[in-house]
């Protein structure tokens, strides 16, 4: 698997971001946790997290709240870290807010700490990987993954978590895709509805 995330090195993102900031205190219906990609600035992320959230709260009849796993997102790769931090946030949430559900959102590098997090094979290496125990997997209404490089190798998340997983790649995307257009993969705003549109299905 070293090839993908080494294929990852090919969209080069300079940004300075943010600390993570903490969403409100209080039992949303629904928790909508992202992991953003590689250098990618905002607060859920400026490419997919921010913009798909305010898709989110358009289509579901639901109150949320939002949560970006606090983890390093740069070329260390440090997906046991970002694994580690959304289901420790899931842990204490449940704990929290027992009827609240989940919806887990990556893109890119955070597509691979969703895939460690729900046990994917091909991540289960990663140091300091944690792994989300059934009780909490069962929380989780629906997993939205964008320019996943698991796509492109084969490779998709444990079978309990296939019906309620959905995953988009831009055409010429060379990270989730055979594409050589590096842009394609920063232009995911046209998958946006179909996403939050899925999970409004799972709600």
């Amino acid at each position: 698997m070293a090839w993908v995330f080494a294929a990852m090195l090919m969209v080069v993102s300079l940004f300075y971001y943010p600390a993570p900031q903490a969403h409100a205190n209080w039992c949303a219906d629904v928790d909508v946790v992202v992991a953003r990609g590689t250098g990618e600035p905002g607060w859920l992320g400026d490419v997919v997290g921010n913009q798909l959230y305010g898709m989110l709260q358009d289509r579901l009849p639901v109150s949320m709240s939002a949560y970006p796993v606090a983890y390093p997102a740069d070329y260390s790769f440090n997906i046991g870290a970002g694994s580690a931090n959304l289901v420790g946030h899931l842990a204490a949430q449940a704990a929290a807010c027992p009827d609240q559900r989940f919806v887990l959102v990556g893109y890119s590098q955070g597509a691979a700490v969703v895939h460690a997090a729900l046990g994917t094979g091909a991540v289960s290496w990663y140091p300091g990987r944690v792994q989300l125990p059934g009780e909490l997997g069962d929380r989780v209404a629906a997993i939205l993954l964008f320019g996943d490089a698991m796509q492109a190798a084969g490779q998709g998340v444990p079978g309990w978590y296939a019906g309620r997983t959905g995953s988009w790649c831009t055409g010429g995307d060379p990270i989730c895709g055979a594409g050589v257009n590096a842009a394609a993969h920063v232009s995911y705003g046209g998958s946006f509805v179909a996403a939050a549109n899925f999970a409004a299905d799972r709600i």
